[in-house]
């Protein structure tokens, strides 16, 4: 037996007494959370995390995660936050690995790495949160099917099959999986049981086969100074890991993800406590454009909305920005149009799914504060002065509208927001990648918006700007900027877009 081998069945020997699920819940034990947010909104994460959770975030080097550290039992309050994508529990962080010269080496310690680690305390928040998430514990069209058929859910589900991984993983090699015994004496044949055990062996054994937990790792590398690929290192780590614990590689229908982080020389190992992206959680119909509703949280939170505050996103799209306004700040009141009578469509929809989504949880509460209405952004039907914020995504000009058509919206979409917005005391916040288009039409708008921040973000691989304005004191009709409208707008008014 190698090395690795017999420490894995040293410390497999020792987990069940060690961590197991009775003493664990009764003694909670503190560990490293990480999450993956929007690129550009860490700070803002970390906000959320010290106000919901009390717990201080560093911020990592590698743009787009922070770490945290919360005890067992904040393990659910942390599938509450809205500002982050992906969660994992740090297994080890090393902040400045020495990479050997070659590749050959360097994956050679990524083979010694995994017999290295501690892996006890995450490997058991990883089955503590399997009972708190808001998923099932299972991968669809993964081997739920057991647990389900023997009435397992839910943290019971995976206790039974983490007890039976552990008891498959100590017995001899030469013992069939699931313990089946011979006949006591020759009676036992007559009575023709000899057929019902061979049956319950080979079921027990199908069984056990099932129980034996399925894995995947997953590498994600940043640097240009690395002398392996993402693959290789997945690859080499990925059979380590199989060694140490004899879990099963299975690349899509997998119970665990062991993840690799490595960003130049910070190498961080963890395991995966989501099963897919926290972002999609508010929206059932998807426009072409449709916005994170992470990022949506992080333009909100830029905003600060107050109570009675009247917040509009006049490009709503499919609803992202007001249904998350209207979830997380019900104190305010939200207005969503669109001039496309299918993003209204959409958007109405959504808020329906949510209302529906509430009324079968038993909710007794009022509908959400928010109205939906069909309208053109250049002429919207609203008072002068009225609005206190307004938050939107602009079209890019690439899936959605154009660039061209851009230079003369853009001018046109400020000056209406400037009528509408509260002189003083109004604010917006405005995504949209055409960066340069942009900065000219604030700059023609001086006498309404001055910038106060903006955030760099990737939205889906483009890099765009989160443009934080603030309305000024002038009355609206008495700076130059109001006098005329720009050359076109009635022209481009019908090339708005849904969420970019």
């Amino acid at each position: 037996m190698s090395e690795m081998q017999e420490r894995g069945e040293a410390q497999r020997h020792e987990g069940p007494e060690e961590s197991s699920p009775a003493k664990r819940l009764s003694d909670a034990f503190t560990v490293t959370i990480g999450a993956t947010v929007p690129t550009g909104f860490e700070h803002t994460a970390a906000e959320e995390v010290g106000e919901k959770i009390g717990a201080d975030v560093r911020i990592s080097k590698d743009r787009g995660r922070i770490y945290f550290e919360v005890t067992t039992e904040d393990l659910p309050q942390v599938h509450h936050l809205k500002s982050v994508d992906n969660l994992f529990v740090v297994v080890e962080e090393y902040a400045n690995y020495q990479f050997k010269d070659t590749k050959e080496e360097t994956l050679e310690d990524f083979q010694k790495l995994a017999s290295k680690l501690a892996w006890t305390d995450p490997l058991e928040v990883w089955r503590l949160n399997n009972s708190v998430k808001k998923k099932r514990w299972r991968r669809k069209g993964g081997n739920g099917g057991k647990g389900k058929a023997s009435g397992d859910s839910g943290k019971d589900g995976v206790e039974a099959v983490t007890a039976d991984t552990e008891s498959l993983r100590l017995e001899s090699p030469g013992t069939p999986a699931g313990g089946s015994r011979e006949p006591e004496d020759e009676a036992d044949l007559d009575n023709g049981t000899s057929g019902e055990l061979d049956k319950d062996a080979e079921e027990q054994e199908e069984e056990a086969a099932d129980a034996l937990l399925k894995f995947r790792v997953t590498c994600n590398r940043a640097g240009d100074k690395h002398t392996f690929t993402s693959n290789e290192a997945a690859r080499d780590f990925g059979g380590a890991v199989q060694d140490f614990f004899l879990w099963k590689p299975d690349m899509t229908k997998f119970d665990i993800e062991v993840l690799l982080n490595i960003h130049n020389s910070e190498v961080v190992i963890g395991i995966a406590l989501t099963e897919e992206s926290l972002h999609r959680r508010n929206i059932t119909h998807f426009g072409p454009t449709t916005l994170r509703s992470t990022l949506a949280y992080g333009m909100l939170r830029l905003c600060k909305p107050q109570v009675s505050d009247v917040i509009i996103d006049p490009m709503c799209g499919t609803g992202a920005i007001p249904l998350e306004g209207a979830i997380e700040w019900h104190h305010s009141f939200y207005l969503a149009g669109d001039n496309n009578d299918m993003a209204v469509s959409r958007t109405i929809n959504n808020i329906g799914h949510i209302h529906k989504k509430r009324l079968n949880k038993g909710s007794t509460a009022w509908a959400l504060p928010i109205d939906t209405l069909q309208w053109d952004l250049c002429h919207l039907p609203m008072r002068t002065g009225s609005v206190d914020i307004i938050i939107t995504d602009m079209p890019f000009g690439k899936r959605m509208g154009s660039r061209k058509k851009n230079w003369d919206l853009y001018p046109s979409c400020l000056r209406e927001m400037g009528r509408v917005c509260r002189p003083g005391t109004g604010k917006a916040v405005l995504l949209t990648q055409d960066k340069k288009c942009f900065s000219k039409a604030v700059s023609k708008m001086g006498g309404l918006w001055r910038k106060a921040l903006t955030v760099w973000v990737n939205v889906g691989g483009l890099h765009a700007g989160v443009y934080h304005l603030k309305r000024t004191g002038a009355i609206f009709g008495t700076t130059p900027e109001d006098v005329r409208e720009p050359r076109g707008a009635n022209e481009t008014a019908g090339g708005i877009k849904e969420d970019e």
